[in-house]
């Protein structure tokens, strides 16, 4: 029994080693802050749920298996119960309801500008399905390839690709719409 015990110590120790766990921080950290972005649409609120998300993964980091997958999928699996969390709590239903305003280098017709496009593009990304926006979230946010968006939400790579295509194309005639 104790064998098994030092055993078992001594491979979550070498999991551990193995990892260079700052290097997949710095490499992952834009893309689970921008996976956010996409739901929250506030820098403060992404800000908090990236650092939650980081913040689980590294008290759990022993638990971590490559063998089920990358560190990133590990991570935005997380970020993914983080969020449900984050709107199960809030009992918030949309994304981007409080846009932040932008700091821009441009004039303020430009800054005026850019809000007014990030407002409408949250009231197009509100309208889609939970499924559409995770996906949407996952390409654009987190910039995840089809691949790896389909090993996460058990969709085949070709529907993960077909999904987005037909979302893309709605969201973009919506767009033309509103203009």
């Amino acid at each position: 029994m104790m064998e098994a015990a030092n055993s078992t110590a001594k491979l979550v120790q070498s999991a551990e080693t193995d990892i260079d766990w700052e290097a997949e921080y710095q490499r992952s950290l834009p893309k689970v802050y921008r996976y956010f972005s996409f739901w929250v649409g506030d820098r403060s609120t992404a800000e908090d749920l990236t650092s939650a998300t980081f913040e689980k993964a590294w008290s759990s980091r022993r638990h971590f298996n490559s063998d089920r997958g990358s560190v990133i999928s590990w991570l935005l699996g997380i970020a993914r119960n983080v969020k449900a969390d984050h709107f199960r709590n809030r009992r918030r239903a949309g994304i981007l309801d409080e846009a932040e305003t932008l700091p821009t280098t441009g004039s303020v017709e430009d800054s005026v500008q850019l809000n007014s496009d990030f407002d409408r593009m949250g009231q197009l990304l509100r309208k889609l399905s939970e499924r559409d926006r995770e996906l949407v979230a996952l390409k654009y946010g987190a910039a995840l390839t089809n691949r790896r968006i389909a090993e996460m939400t058990g969709l085949t790579e070709s529907n993960v690709g077909t999904i987005l295509h037909r979302v893309v194309r709605r969201l973009r005639a919506q767009w033309e719409e509103l203009s």
